[in-house]
């Protein structure tokens, strides 16, 4: 929103959220009914109509394209232009940028209707294609440098186009976000060439809509903050610096906002002087670009069909929000085989997904293991899982990371013993492979209740049960154990001057606090008592069964970041909005605290001393339920 908005600054349908594709639905059904109406008598129906709902949804293919190959180039950093944070307010700004596909969706639609001389349209016109090239290099981009310069006036600049600036560091969708009345100023400029070929008798389906292409791409190109023009093109024709920007040029403009103010032609920015001095040594400084190293990789991997699009590299407004079960995650369950597939025949490394900084510190990047959790579990494919992870360890390695965290289900120890394997292999390994198991299970010690005396221990045998076993009994807590192999374990690895508050109960009753590992059952849900606390050690959430209205669910372990962490603008799976898994936190305190050894294997960090660490650098604990009452007070 504008600073102090104007007058028409919402957009009609902004209340409607995505149901405001119904207003376009009528339209396209009609058209498309009555083309193929006119096919079936023979008579050559109306192109320019037909083609205006394939054109939407090209569109926004190509749309959700540029944000994933923008966040993919920005997180890998050699070419970014602009290194300052975009954070959750940026992505909730920008939500609406389908807007604009709607509204010339619907004025292409009404046009069409009210005026005889865009019916019946041709394919192709050549001399259309022309004229309108002639139209946009002239009227279009001369009206638009100066309308452009008086909404960089206060009186309109604070009303309608300080929305468009509120992004410092844009994204392709940057572009398109505008208050409505400033979009439909646009869309009269965009207008010009096309309603005078129409009027000049050499309009066409092609030129028209190649002309809302155009303008799409060039919109995305100025805005998605890393350069791509190669140099060969201006080498080759240098005149071309006058008659196209780049990413780089418009990037100034939302940096310096008193410079490059040329829609796409920066031609009137050399003839008015407002061209900004810096634009081409910035122009060579990003394209020949500088691979920022990490200090710290954090590598994650697919979860769930659904999990794909939300990750940063997916739909953004997905991404930022926790990821959560719905008609899109179950229509593409029904894919997660032949996605499955192809992810193991092409995706043989981790990709990076987010950078981030933590102030002047420390650098953080996120890879992600193409492979689905259904893989990790698998005897068929994890053989290949785990050289997909060494391979990302050699990797984190190469590009200088001092610690490298496994996180999900890259840590398991019958896939690689706790990431032990990658460390044996390599036995002069400079990266150091941290589990998070020390910082995680002190998350779990903080959302046990206060007060409380004993708890009921299930799930099966792990490095993070035993040292959470021992860190319980160590505090006075008496720990019972509901499966006998697991309790027999336990007594094994336990102190024995601990072991008198080791008990197996399998009777599930008594105690209020369940502490439980992956695999909790229905029917195991069913034997709480009310009141009972759900508090999860495992990396992923329990399913909450129909206990949920008489038993407390607390979140997995997991930390608030520190409010000097940067660029974290997506949720980490279930995770609310800055708000971080235990084990990913892990790994960035043990590189600010530059600790030497591994943790990985048997080997613990301590669980008092990555607490305290964790608190000292910013971090919070973080309980959904303890949160949600404190908010409530």
């Amino acid at each position: 929103m504008a600073s102090q908005p104007g007058p028409l600054t919402r957009w009609p349908w902004q209340d409607l959220g995505n149901y405001k594709y119904a207003l376009v639905a009528p339209w396209a059904a009609y058209r498309t009914y009555s083309f193929a109406a006119a096919k079936a008598r023979g008579e050559e129906g109306d192109l320019l109509s037909f083609f205006v709902l394939p054109t939407v949804l090209l569109r926004l293919l190509y749309t959700q394209l540029w944000i994933s190959v923008s966040r993919h180039q920005t997180a890998r950093s050699k070419h970014r232009i602009v290194s300052k944070s975009l954070d959750f307010d940026q992505v909730d700004r920008e939500r609406n940028w389908d807007d604009q596909i709607i509204l010339t969706a619907l004025l292409f639609y009404v046009v069409n209707s009210i005026m005889p001389m865009t019916q019946g349209l041709p394919w192709w016109n050549s001399g259309g294609l022309v004229l309108t090239a002639l139209l946009h290099l002239g009227p279009v981009e001369f009206l638009y440098y100066w309308i452009h310069r008086a909404l960089h006036h206060h009186y309109l600049y604070s009303r309608y186009h300080s929305h468009h600036h509120a992004s410092i560091v844009t994204e392709p969708i940057t572009s398109v976000i505008h208050p409505f009345a400033e979009e439909v100023v646009y869309f009269g400029l965009f207008a010009i060439p096309l309603l005078t070929v129409l009027a000049s008798g050499t309009g066409s389906v092609a030129v028209a809509n190649g002309y809302l292409v155009y303008i799409d791409f060039m919109n995305y190109l100025g805005h998605c903050n890393f350069e791509l023009v190669p140099k060969f093109l201006f080498d080759l024709f240098p005149p071309l610096k006058f008659l196209m920007y780049t990413p780089s040029f418009h990037s100034l403009h939302h940096t310096q906002f008193r410079t490059n103010y040329s829609l796409f032609v920066p031609f009137y920015d050399y003839v008015y002087g407002t061209m900004d001095k810096s634009s081409d040594d910035l122009y060579e400084r990003t394209l020949h670009g500088r691979e920022e190293a990490p200090d710290v990789v954090h590598l994650t991997h697919l979860t769930t069909p659904g999990s794909l699009l939300h990750l940063r590299l997916g739909f953004a407004s997905v991404a930022s929000s926790p990821l959560v079960s719905g008609w899109l995650t179950a229509a593409l369950g029904l894919l997660e085989r032949p996605i499955a597939a192809l992810a193991s025949v092409f995706g043989r490394t981790a990709f990076r997904s987010e950078a981030n900084r933590m102030g002047s510190k420390l650098s953080m990047e996120t890879w992600v293991v193409p492979r689905y959790a259904s893989q990790y579990t698998s005897k068929k494919h994890g053989y290949a899982v785990s050289r997909v992870i060494e391979r990302a360890v050699s990797d984190a390695e190469a590009s200088g990371a001092a610690v490298l965290t496994l996180g999900l289900l890259n840590q398991g120890y019958e896939l690689n013993r706790n990431g032990e394997l990658y460390v044996i292999r390599k036995p002069g390994l400079k990266t150091r492979i941290v589990d998070g198991t020390s910082l995680s299970v002190a998350a779990v010690l903080h959302m046990v209740p206060r007060g409380a005396k004993e708890v009921l221990l299930l799930g099966k045998e792990s490095k993070v049960v035993l040292v959470l076993a021992q860190a319980l009994l160590e505090r006075d807590i008496q720990v019972l154990v509901a499966e006998e192999n697991l309790y027999e374990t336990l007594k094994l690895q336990i102190c024995p001057e601990l072991q008198g508050r080791l008990a197996l109960s399998c009777s599930y009753s008594g105690s209020k606090v369940w502490l439980v590992g992956d695999g909790l059952t229905a029917q195991e849900q069913e034997r709480a008592q009310p009141g009972v606390h759900f508090v999860p050690y495992s990396q992923f959430p329990p399913s909450s069964g129909h206990k949920l209205g008489d038993c407390v669910y607390h979140s997995t372990p997991a930390l608030v970041v520190p409010d000097s962490y940067e660029n974290m603008h997506a949720c980490e799976n279930w995770l609310p909005r800055r708000v971080m898994s235990a084990w990913r936190a892990a790994g960035i305190v043990h590189a600010l605290e530059k600790w030497g050894g591994h943790e990985c294997g048997d080997s613990v960090t301590g669980v008092d001393k990555a607490w305290r660490a964790a608190l000292a650098h910013g971090f919070r604990p973080y309980d959904v339920v303890r949160r949600h009452d404190e908010d409530a007070n």
